[in-house]
């Protein structure tokens, strides 16, 4: 890398600006966001008769979504644009203050638009949202534990089965591009910072705003529909519906957000020499992944729009009864929810790319065919949606050529294992903690896939359908391989994040715990699911005690496993051994620079003379 002068940004702590912007921070936001949703509600109780459940529905949405624009304004999110509007920008220095220059530790509760907070603000609210994910996983695999032990009631059991689905799904879909997409990648590309700042720290607040609002709906009687919340069952259950559906709407708009200004960022701001033979593996993948979320969520948005229009100004989009069709919005989820597997995997899986280079000190094997194996999963994802849907009855003649194309989503899967098993056996591994992560990737995704091939094709999902298999299934892609990378992903950017080393010695006995953990739990699942038992029953025959007993063993086993991993980074964040600037010997650009970051991240613009990956032979 040869450099270009720029002209220094200083890193001492400003003078902070004699503004308003200076107040504003996360308990303004709430205490603005209360007021909103309070005045909207006792306005629309004078407006509408609450009696009827179309009118409570619309009083409880609309004061819903007060609250997410009452936080909004009440953090500082809309100030530069109505700065902008009435023609008296933001000064230079409310810029810097709104980077969060000289702030410490209080940047994070404001809205700031440096990258590198973002990613942390992400990593911390990922974390959250597993950590309460895992615990409903916990609590419902109590339930299941034995026959009829009725640990909750069934009505509970519906809730946490829905909220624990919908919790782990927007967690995973932002578990890799939140919080490594925001720090990492601008850095690794050689950018000062995302394309549209503010957009950025306006995707995280919105999906802050949503946390709250999916809570909420324990106090208006749960998600009953599981997280899919087919129609019409979920315009005529109760009120905590209405809490999904502006989670939803709300996910999707900051999803789209960050999509766009990711993929902006990286076609644009490059540095100098950074040709696309030359762009580090996971940032190919965290923009595919994302480029395949802008046009696949909107979908899902959709849906849930239509029916809270059907639950709140008596639409009929989804009744039969009145020219609607339940068909519409299986269509609209599911063309959503296929790709939103691959939203999730690839990110992880393209981490894991990055990573096996750098500890088996190989170039990538075919870097080319990474990028061809991506693009086939891309676009084939939008072809396979209706294999959700073979049991429904809708169209048999499609299963067919439906069932072709999720079998043929197995080509361009398969040759990303082939440049993982090839990069490793040209290398010669060294065994830290996050290269861990491509070998439990390698089993796991193995495990996943194979069982994914048995639900492509029609008789085999006839008898497996809705049964735990599914879950198991779908567990190993998720979980087992996603989950995987964006944690070996933590361990090895862990360093350039914190300033510290993340404790190899917890590392490892979270690692296998988690594993021969994870292992039991959905093996049993598998078996479970082989027998027959259907998935989302609070309670079950006799026949399935042993697999289920097995399975809750496992889960305990993942759980302390994880809870193991969170002592060791929030210890490791606070009194972790210093880290060197470059602990792993890496090619990327995020390890050139020193910690704490600049705030502009290079002082002089990097200029890029070779590609990422070249341990072992002469720069080209």
């Amino acid at each position: 890398m040869t450099t270009l002068d720029h002209a220094k940004v200083s890193e001492s702590r400003p003078n902070p600006p004699k503004s308003l912007i200076t107040k504003l921070n996360m308990g303004t936001g709430m205490i603005v966001g209360i007021v909103f949703a309070e005045v909207t509600y006792f306005w629309g109780k004078s407006m509408w008769d609450r009696q009827e459940a179309v009118m409570e529905n619309r009083i409880l949405t609309l004061s819903m979504f007060a609250w997410c624009i009452g936080f909004l304004i009440g953090i500082g999110a809309f100030i530069g644009p109505f700065r902008w509007l009435i023609g008296k920008d933001l000064t230079d220095e409310e810029q810097l203050f709104l980077a969060g220059k000289g702030q410490g530790v209080s940047r994070y509760f404001r809205y700031c638009t440096d990258h590198k907070v973002v990613g942390i603000q992400y990593l911390v609210g990922v974390m959250v949202m597993l950590g309460a994910g895992g615990t409903m996983a916990m609590m419902i695999r109590t339930n299941l534990i034995t026959p009829g032990s009725k640990w909750v009631n069934a009505e509970i059991y519906n809730s946490l089965v829905g909220l624990h689905g919908i919790t782990m799904i927007v967690a995973m879909i932002i578990v890799s591009t939140g919080p490594f997409g925001n720090f990492i990648l601008p850095i690794m590309i050689g950018a000062r910072d995302m394309a549209f700042p503010r957009l950025n720290a306006l995707s995280w607040w919105l999906l802050f705003t949503a946390i709250p609002v999916l809570c909420s709906a324990w106090f208006f009687g749960g998600i009953p529909t599981g997280w899919t919340a087919y129609a019409p069952l979920s315009v005529q259950a109760g009120a905590g519906m209405n809490a999904f559906i502006v989670t939803i709407i709300i996910f999707a708009i900051s999803s789209a957000i960050a999509g766009a200004n990711i993929t902006t960022t990286v076609v644009a701001m490059r540095a100098k020499g950074m040709k696309w033979n030359r762009v580090p593996i996971f940032v190919i993948g965290a923009t595919m992944s994302v480029a395949l979320a802008i046009p696949a969520f909107p979908s899902f948005m959709a849906s849930q729009m239509m029916a809270g229009f059907d639950r709140t100004i008596g639409t009929h989009f989804y009744d039969a009864e009145f020219g609607g069709s339940g068909w519409l919005y299986a269509h609209l989820f599911w063309i959503m929810g296929h790709p939103e597997v691959y939203v999730i995997l690839i990110p992880g899986v393209a981490i894991l790319m990055e990573i096996a280079p750098v500890f088996a000190r190989s170039p990538l094997f075919s870097y080319t065919t990474a990028v061809v194996g991506f693009a086939g999963i891309v676009g084939l994802s939008v072809l396979v949606w209706a294999h959700h849907m073979y049991i429904s009855g809708w169209m048999p003649s499609l299963n067919g050529p439906f069932m072709v194309t999720t079998e043929m989503i197995s080509i361009p899967t398969g040759l990303l294992f082939l440049v993982l098993l090839g990069t490793i056996w040209r290398g010669r591994p060294w065994m830290k903690l996050p290269m861990l992560g491509v070998y439990a990737l390698i089993w796991n995704f193995l495990i996943g896939g194979i069982t994914g091939i048995y639900l492509s094709d029609v008789p085999a999902d006839d008898y497996l359908h809705g049964s735990m298999f599914v879950t198991a299934h779908f567990h190993y892609t998720l979980m087992g391989a996603a989950l995987t990378g964006a944690i070996a992903g933590l361990a090895y950017w862990f360093p350039k994040m914190t300033g510290r080393m993340l404790d190899e010695r917890s590392g490892y006995i979270s690692f296998w715990t988690v594993q021969i953990g994870f292992q039991v739990l959905f093996l049993g699942m598998f078996a479970a699911g082989s027998q027959g038992q259907p998935r989302r029953v609070a309670d079950y025959e006799q026949a399935f005690a042993t697999s289920d007993l097995i399975s809750t063993i496992g889960a305990y086993l993942v759980g302390i496993g994880m809870i193991v991993l969170l002592y060791s980074v929030v210890h490791s964040w606070r009194k972790g051994k210093i880290a060197p600037m470059n602990p792993w010997g890496a090619k990327t650009l995020e390890w050139t620079v020193p910690y704490p970051i600049y705030l502009e991240n290079f002082h002089e613009a990097p200029v890029v003379t070779s590609d990422p990956y070249g341990y072992g032979r002469s720069e080209k």
